[in-house]
């Protein structure tokens, strides 16, 4: 029984081990396609389009993939998010993967359920 209870805890502590180091690598492949093509411009100009819009902006850095929130403000680089719970959090633009507006039914009101199928 307690081999079995070291083995799950070895095998719990490389999978985290894997994790942070294919998380690393994006990090790094990322950084140095964005410095070789100068994307960040681009990037901050589009994102400029969703200044006051609620959006999910999608990370490859967060715990869940994903900061929902209203866009405030974007400067060199980065962006400033207010959540929905109030809290201000900023996001470096070179991690960010992709902006979405919040998806509506046709009435308005915010969808309860966002699923990424695409």
């Amino acid at each position: 029984m307690k081999i079995y209870l070291v083995i799950v805890v070895f095998l719990i502590i490389l999978l985290y081990i894997m994790k942070r180091r294919r998380t690393a690598a994006a990090v790094w492949q990322i950084q140095n396609r964005r410095k070789q093509n100068k994307e960040i411009l681009a990037m901050n100009e589009l994102a400029k389009k969703f200044i006051g819009e609620e959006c999910i902006i999608y990370t490859i850095t967060s715990n869940d993939g994903s900061v929902h929130g209203i866009i405030k403000e974007i400067d060199d680089g980065g962006m400033i998010i207010r959540k929905n719970s109030g809290e201000l959090e900023i996001i470096n633009l070179d991690f960010v993967t992709r902006i979405r507006e919040y998806p509506r039914k046709k009435n308005g009101k915010k969808k309860g359920i966002v699923l990424d199928l695409e």
